[in-house]
């Protein structure tokens, strides 16, 4: 099993940035895709963003592209998810997950193909 810890998240105005970080551990070699989702009061968990361990691809959804950015860092089990131009629209609770098979590299987006998933962390914009 995969567990995974989120830390970073807090309240911030319009226009600033946060960094989230989410450190994997446990059977972390069996890790193909990791994602971060965020769900909004009363919203269903939407995808954010992702990134492939083995060969860095990353994929964005169109609300976040051009201002977040997605990292991982294989030594430390660690993948970052660095947040600027911050919009309050962009407030909600912040989930990491774990994908272990090839489906999240073809389907990143897709709720279901994640295995383990964080706890979460609050991201508040105020405007």
């Amino acid at each position: 099993q995969v567990q995974l810890v989120e830390s970073g998240g807090g309240l911030v105005q319009a226009g600033d940035s946060l960094k989230l970080s989410c450190a994997a551990s446990g059977r972390t070699f069996s890790i193909y895709t990791m994602g971060w989702f965020r769900q909004a009061p009363g919203k269903e968990r939407e995808f954010v963003s992702a990134i492939n361990l083995s060969g860095g691809y990353t994929n964005y959804a169109d609300s976040v592209k051009g201002r977040f950015t997605i990292s991982g860092d294989n030594a430390k089990n660690t993948v970052l998810l660095q947040m600027n131009s911050l919009k309050p629209e962009d407030t909600a609770v912040y989930y990491c997950a774990a994908g272990y098979t090839s489906r999240t590299y073809y389907y990143p987006t897709n709720i279901n193909t994640y295995g383990a998933w964080g706890r979460g962390t609050q991201v508040t914009v105020s405007s």
